[in-house]
């Protein structure tokens, strides 16, 4: 089983900034995504990295402003927040595909608080 943790949520002000990690328990990682899941809405796509050549791809809110990343010598995938805006409050999600198969596996989310 494919352990999945995020870190790096907390509560900022608007404009402010947040880098969030997700680390898999296993390398043999096709991409990481990010999604996010404000109170009373449904969980949305934010950010997705392939592994072996970095290429990104993001949801148009956070397009510019969101940078997805990723160190595989540390295992380790990054989203870094700028410029951060009260709509951008939700739990944030990671989730992995990995190289083999089409499971996915989730973490348990990290909050994210954006304030005025």
């Amino acid at each position: 089983q494919v352990q999945v943790v995020e870190s790096g949520g907390g509560s900022v002000q608007d404009g402010g900034s947040l880098r969030l990690s997700c680390a898999p328990s296993t390398s043999n990682i096709f991409r990481v995504s990010w999604f996010r899941q404000a109170p009373g809405l449904e969980r949305e796509f934010v950010a997705t990295i392939n592994w072996s050549g970095g290429y990104t791809y993001y949801s148009d809110s956070v397009k510019g402003r969101f940078t997805a990343s990723r160190d595989t010598a540390k295992n380790t995938a990054y989203l870094e927040m700028n410029s951060l805006k009260r709509e951008d409050t939700a739990v944030y999600y990671c989730n992995v595909r990995l190289s083999v198969g089409t499971s996915d596996y989730w973490g348990l989310g990290t909050q994210v608080t954006v304030s005025s």
